[in-house]
């Protein structure tokens, strides 16, 4: 009988591709970016772009709100006479002016001289007066030359 020789066993060829160096390194890679990714962000100053848009078409006229550089609000409703306003009185005419009227639009203005933060407590005011959609008021960019109209922002 003929014993088999060991040289003539032959070893099937495996074509699979080992990834668990691939896996490793992934993981390095997603551990060094979840680090790194906060620090880029900390100390970033950003300036704003100025933008220069049409004027939105209104169906009806706007509820403006304005704020002034020392933080006083002019309410004008739709085809009244602007009035000073408090928060609260603010609240309660424009949530019911909006209550009544869904489709109307709120324009809030503030004077560019005055804190960011009285324009974001208008905002956050009109917000709980159930107000959905608010948009910003500003003037058109002098340096555009003509045939631009008032920049308004969605929130």
């Amino acid at each position: 009988m003929r014993t088999p020789n060991r040289r003539q066993k032959r070893y099937k060829l495996k074509s699979e591709i080992n990834v668990v160096p691939y896996i490793d390194v992934m993981l390095v890679l997603l551990i060094i970016f979840m680090v790194t990714t906060p620090m880029l962000n900390s100390s970033v100053d950003v300036q704003l772009p100025q933008a220069n848009a049409k004027s939105l078409q209104q169906k009806k006229d706007p509820v403006l709100i304005s704020v002034q550089q020392d933080g006083t609000l002019y309410l004008t409703l739709s085809g009244s006479k602007k009035e000073r306003v408090d928060e609260a009185t603010l609240k309660a005419k424009v949530g019911a002016f909006v209550r009544v009227n869904p489709e109307v639009s709120v324009l809030v203005g503030g004077d560019k001289r005055g804190s960011y933060g009285g324009v974001f407590k208008v905002l956050a005011d009109l917000q709980q007066a159930g107000v959905a959609k608010v948009g910003l008021m500003g003037q058109p960019d002098t340096s555009a030359g003509p045939g631009t109209g008032t920049t308004h922002g969605r929130k």
